[in-house]
């Protein structure tokens, strides 16, 4: 019989929550085909990312917040399944309205029950992972715990007011931010958590706000503790930061060669799907190119995703990620931090043509 040391049975028992009813409001068009949370970075869903970390911290019960159409939905729904993939089990929660963090952990109390739970916002990347986080919570004895970082632009997020290595005050999204420590989108919190979201007016967003909730918790004198990321966090709420998840994401992998390379040049760590060609080209990691990709006389890399079913003939991506099913025919240009949606087709001509959904963006 397997014996476990009690902080591991600890943190076993306990539950995450991942909240993925976000609209993605500052990443459209592409959301508006589905949600944020399944974006790819580095060929991986965002919010697989967030599994990942929850079971490798050790925890195994996952509820994901779900909603607001059946379309959204069922995609996550498609994406993450029961969670056996990653050894877990996965229960799926659905939140009627974007009424607010506090509002989705309320909807998931029957869920959550008496267990103490990480909360983790299912658009988030953190570099160095959770477990850290987890561990120091579970020997704190507190009730809440709090993961920050520094922003360069904290009136994005909520922010953190610290003074004598302790959490004073948090504020959601203020004009003007009393410091440049944020709420990094992962919380963990005891059941105490509740009491403090049944009493909540709705904030001048219209939304049930989880720093109101901690702010509450502060002033009863509760015990919360915070720790600061030392590696890089991204909340991947816009294009430039799913880029840039991206690069650090690749610039850690290592390669590994599934499909056919002919008569090409491939310098640092590039993997190559099954099913895959390239032909006459050159490949310059890091970079991740998926299954059944035909890349013919282009240049790729560095910091380029590259999806399934993709046709690239002649031109260079870099720092790009480009989705499932596009098609690429640009012999003479470059493409550059770039997000291209799936089943896209952009090809070069002697005139332009485009068809553009709204809030598209588009550089020449």
């Amino acid at each position: 019989m397997l014996k476990y040391p009690p902080s591991l049975i600890t943190i076993m028992a306990m539950k995450g929550l991942i909240l993925a009813g976000g609209l993605g409001r500052r990443i459209r068009p592409l959301t508006h085909a589905g949600p944020k949370q399944l974006i790819p970075v580095a060929n991986k869903p965002v919010m697989h990312y967030a599994i990942e970390d929850l079971v490798d911290s050790g925890i195994r019960d996952i509820g994901i917040i779900v909603g607001y159409t059946p379309e959204r939905i069922s995609a996550i729904k498609e994406s993450c399944g029961s969670g056996e993939k990653w050894n877990a089990r996965i229960t799926y929660i659905e939140q009627d309205a974007p009424l607010g963090l506090a509002h989705a952990v309320w909807t998931a109390r029957n869920y959550l029950g008496s267990d103490n739970f990480v909360m983790y916002l299912g658009d988030n990347l953190i570099g160095s992972g959770i477990k850290k986080f987890v561990e120091e919570f579970v020997s704190s004895g507190a009730d809440a715990s709090l993961l920050l970082a520094k922003s360069r632009s904290p009136e994005r997020f909520g922010v953190a007011e610290l003074a004598g290595g302790r959490v004073i005050s948090v504020e959601e999204k203020p004009a003007t931010p009393r410091s440049d420590t944020v709420l990094a989108g992962v919380y963990i919190f005891s059941p105490a958590i509740m009491k403090y979201i049944k009493n909540l007016k709705p904030s001048a967003r219209g939304e049930l706000e989880i720093t109101h909730a901690i702010q509450r918790m502060i002033q009863d004198g509760r015990k919360i503790i915070h720790h600061v990321i030392q590696d890089w966090w991204d909340d991947a709420g816009t294009a430039e930061d799913i880029l840039h998840a991206n690069r650090m994401i690749l610039s850690k992998m290592e390669g590994k060669i599934e499909g056919s390379v002919v008569a090409n040049a491939i310098a640092g760590a590039v993997r190559l799907g099954k099913g895959s060609v390239v032909k006459g080209s050159t490949i310059a990691g890091p970079a991740i190119i998926g299954e059944n990709v035909l890349i013919e006389d282009a240049r790729i890399g560095p910091y380029t995703s590259i999806g399934n079913d993709v046709k690239i003939a002649g031109g260079s991506i870099e720092s790009s990620i480009i989705m499932d099913g596009c098609t690429l025919r640009l012999p003479k240009k470059k493409l550059v931090n770039s997000l291209i949606g799936k089943s896209c087709v952009i090809k070069e001509s002697d005139a332009m043509s485009f068809v553009i959904g709204e809030d598209s963006r588009v550089e020449i």
